[in-house]
């Protein structure tokens, strides 16, 4: 799962900023540059990325990530899963606090 929620963040920056370098990525994320480059391998290699030189620059040091078709797919999926996550805990935390709250006005009885 935690794969899937590091892909989502690092495919949400990518759509957000496609011109990041992998320095601000991972400052951003709180990844280190060898997560940040693991993770946008990753994602190439799943065809859900592609990275392109931002400048035919000799360097080879700028450039440029896009998300494929696949690569909106999956993130709308991942979206849709984190928003389901999210929805779940938001109702067991509602009836945690339901329970406590029940459970004090019967004390202060």
């Amino acid at each position: 799962m935690e794969d899937n929620q590091d892909h989502f963040n690092v495919l949400r920056k990518i759509n957000n900023k496609p011109k990041s370098t992998q320095r601000e990525l991972a400052n951003e994320l709180g990844f280190s540059v060898g997560k940040i480059n693991y993770c946008l391998s990753s994602l190439k290699q799943k065809g859900l990325v592609k990275i392109e030189s931002f400048r035919k620059n000799p360097n080879k040091i700028n450039y440029f990530y896009v998300l494929t078709p696949k690569g909106i797919t999956s993130k709308a999926k991942l979206t849709i899963n984190f928003m389901r996550l999210k929805m779940r805990e938001y109702e067991e935390l509602k009836k945690e606090t339901k329970g406590s709250n029940v459970a004090r006005s019967k004390n202060k009885k």
